[in-house]
């Protein structure tokens, strides 16, 4: 999943936030929520553009042929998080209390 995004945004040195990563299954297809933030190693420019990049949840999902970039939430995120986001199931996105990572 780490690896499809990093073809989509070019950015060597990134990983998932902690505690903020979501994953579920609908059927046959697999889909995943995170942001993503710069590691050691982050170029200055990796490190520039992960303060937009870095704001946002991105969704991807996997229908078997590999993990695809499908979204990104707008910042601030919608009101009902990954529910907002159409290419998440409602079913998932209620299972994940739309993507909540409060307390």
């Amino acid at each position: 999943m780490t690896r499809a995004y990093r073809r989509r945004v070019h950015f060597a040195h990134i990983e998932p936030v902690p505690h903020g990563f979501f994953y579920g299954q609908c059927g046959t297809v697999r889909y995943a929520a995170t942001r993503f933030q710069p590691v050691d190693g982050a170029t200055y420019q990796e490190l520039v553009g992960m303060q937009d990049e870095g704001s946002a949840t991105k969704y991807l999902r996997n229908s078997g042929d590999g993990w695809a970039y499908v979204a990104s939430d707008g910042f601030p995120a919608g009101p009902h998080g990954c529910g907002d986001i159409p290419a998440i199931p409602d079913t998932l996105a209620g299972a994940w209390k739309d993507c909540s990572v409060a307390p």
